[in-house]
């Protein structure tokens, strides 16, 4: 069966995955680009943005990991969206598209999961936004049939995928503690206990000050 996997989430000392006080001018709230900054020096984000250069050490080796062998991803509205409630700009000019413009990185099927069901926005290169109101288990059985056998990708916010590790649904799981305090925001950790049973867990730091925690679903006992 697919791997159900989490890239490149970045996380605060306090645990906070996102920053307060998130509008259309500030995606992360008053965290910044706070989280984030690691990645922006690496050759995998260069490549994305479109651009020749950057660095090719460690943080590179993880980021670049996010998009091998994934056929589809789930998020979080929050993630497409800093609004709440219904959607009331569908079908107008004005209608939001997400935060990546006419072409977004996922190339795949991308669930979205909202309270409030939408009709599916495609994308140039392959991308597919499609709006489901829905359980983790219930959006990973969608998502597996759409992804061909491939993995499947939990992209976040971190209540997504706190809710998918409640429900231990994450097979791996790549977080990037940022050493950086944000005091609010939301957190990911919040309401889980003993992963480190649930899970292998390594530890890697960086020149960039960053650690990046890979957790791992540990084998069973025979």
């Amino acid at each position: 069966m697919s791997r159900v996997r989490v890239h490149n989430f970045s996380i605060s000392l306090d645990g906070f995955g996102t920053g307060d006080g998130i509008t259309a001018e500030a995606p992360f709230g008053h965290a910044g680009e706070r989280l984030h900054g690691w990645m922006f020096d690496t050759r995998f984000w260069y490549t994305m943005t479109g651009r020749e250069g950057g660095g090719e050490g460690v943080d590179n080796a993880f980021a670049e990991r996010h998009g091998p062998g994934i056929g589809a991803e789930i998020m979080g509205r929050g993630k497409f969206d800093w609004r709440s409630g219904p959607w009331t700009d569908v079908g107008t000019e004005q209608e939001w598209r997400g935060w990546w413009g006419s072409n977004p990185p996922f190339h795949t099927p991308v669930f979205v999961l909202t309270h409030h069901p939408r009709p599916s926005i495609e994308m140039e290169g392959g991308t597919v936004f499609h709006f489901i109101d829905a359980t983790p288990q219930e959006a990973l059985d969608l998502a597996r049939e759409a992804a061909g056998g491939l993995d499947v990708r939990v992209g976040g916010g971190p209540t997504i995928v706190r809710d998918f590790l409640a429900a231990d649904l994450i097979d791996m799981l790549h977080v990037v503690q940022v050493p950086v305090v944000l005091g609010r925001g939301v957190r990911l950790w919040d309401g889980l206990e003993d992963l480190e049973d649930r899970y292998d867990i390594e530890a890697v730091s960086t020149p960039s000050g960053v650690t990046h925690l890979t957790l791992t679903r540990a084998a069973k006992p025979a």
